[in-house]
């Protein structure tokens, strides 16, 4: 289980860090960079967007809806200050003063090297690299190039900015027979990308020093098309794929009761007892006055008991009026100026909590992105449907939410003390 020396100094963090866990048969402490989960606060990373003209040849992907992407259809609802992005695209958007309105691609490594520059400078440690089993499949080639280009920049600027990177899969929209394809896109990216050498990969995240991989997307039941039963034959595919890696699980939030987001299945407990850390999936399960933190205590008063280690997760807000074509649900969760952020860092904190998950690094979809986005007054226009784009508050800086993140990390390293206020910039 986590382990934590208090009081410990800024260096003397990064050094223990780098040597704690390691088993026999791990990379020497002098190559590996990040042996456990311990105290880290980790960001998720969809890069699935492309942009028209980028050499990914997928047009407007994930930025664009089903009626494409021009005013009044789009997916996303925030829109990102690209002022400091080299490689830029134009949308068909345009701001209210008539200026075209750009765009960035993942599939681009100066993107990638921006957004991990950010990762550094604000102090965030890393991310979890998201792998759409749907779209890395065989039956969707273009996917696959995709995901590897943006993974081989991510790697690239991991060891570059000494930040933190794992492999994350995620299961939505796959049928049982599409699981298949995890255990052998795995064992491909280890054969092309080296993953898991310490000397080619040295930021590649350990725990207890072995390589994490997570499976996102485990328990639902919102009527997925696989089951319980065979997440558990990809975990055992997985183990004989390669029998060193630590498993993740990102499983519903009410998962110990197997209640309200949970399949009634006993069965996720014990697939939960396999693996070696879960991380329960609280984007959209409470506002600023519904969060209970208490659940926390609780949830890692069972991991502890079954020898599972707990990572919560945090969100700043949540919107997804244009990907869903609902204009009730722009705002559905507001930021609130980031209270409702730093309530979820403190509460994890103070209940016990280790580590961090933040949902998400770049997810404009849905509204939970922490890097830089424009304010409300700045969002280029949308149409005359009533559609429009979502802006950060207006009085914060566009990169307020790499900034908090960044200051609940520095609580979490043990570097600085913080309470339930939200701290000062």
């Amino acid at each position: 289980m986590f382990c934590i020396s208090s009081g410990i100094s800024a260096s003397l963090w990064a050094q223990n860090h780098t040597n704690q866990g390691l088993k026999k048969g791990s990379a020497h402490p002098d190559e590996l960079r990040y042996t456990s989960y311990d105290q880290l606060v980790m960001a998720g990373y969809q890069g699935w967007f492309a942009a028209q003209g980028d050499a990914s040849q997928r047009g407007w992907h994930h930025y664009e809806g089903k009626c494409g992407f021009e005013p009044g259809c789009s997916t996303i609802d925030f829109w990102p200050d690209m002022r400091e992005y080299t490689v830029q695209y134009p949308s068909p958007f345009v701001f209210a003063d008539g200026q075209k309105a750009y765009l960035y691609s993942p599939y681009d490594a100066a993107t990638i090297d921006l957004h991990f520059k950010w990762m550094q400078e604000y102090g965030i440690d890393g991310v979890h690299m998201q792998r759409f089993v749907t779209e890395i499949k065989a039956s969707s080639k273009n996917g696959k190039r995709h995901f590897n280009q943006v993974l081989e920049n991510a790697l690239k600027s991991a060891k570059k900015y000494n930040r933190a990177i794992s492999i994350m899969y995620d299961l939505s929209g796959c049928t049982a027979a599409d699981l298949m394809w995890v255990a052998s896109d795995l064992k491909e990216l280890q054969a092309v990308f080296h993953l898991f050498d310490a000397t080619e990969n040295p930021t590649y995240l350990h725990h207890n020093g072995r390589p994490l991989v997570s499976i996102w997307g485990v328990g639902f039941n919102d009527k997925r098309k696989y089951s319980t039963a065979d997440v558990e034959s990809l975990v055992t595919a997985l183990k004989k794929t390669d029998p060193h890696i630590a498993l993740l699980l990102g499983v519903p939030y009410y998962w110990r009761t197997l209640g309200k987001d949970t399949e009634k299945n006993p069965l996720l407990l014990e697939l939960i007892k396999k693996c070696d850390l879960i991380m329960p999936w609280a984007v959209g399960r409470y506002h600023l006055k519904t969060y209970d933190a208490t659940m926390i205590a609780q949830d890692i008063a069972w991991t502890q008991k079954n020898g599972v280690d707990y990572i919560p997760l945090v969100f700043p807000g949540f919107s997804w009026g244009n990907l869903k074509n609902d204009q009730s649900s722009y705002n559905a969760i507001p930021r609130e100026n980031g209270d409702f952020l730093w309530m979820q860092i403190a509460g994890a904190k103070k209940q016990g909590a280790q580590a961090l998950y933040v949902a998400m690094f770049d997810e404009i979809d849905e509204g939970t992105a922490i890097y830089k986005v424009l304010n409300q007054k700045d969002v280029p226009l949308n149409g005359n449907s009533g559609k429009k784009f979502i802006g950060i508050e207006n009085d914060l800086p566009t990169d307020y939410y790499l900034w908090l993140t960044g200051q609940g990390a520095l609580w979490f390293h043990q570097q600085k003390q913080f309470t339930d206020l939200k701290p000062k910039r």
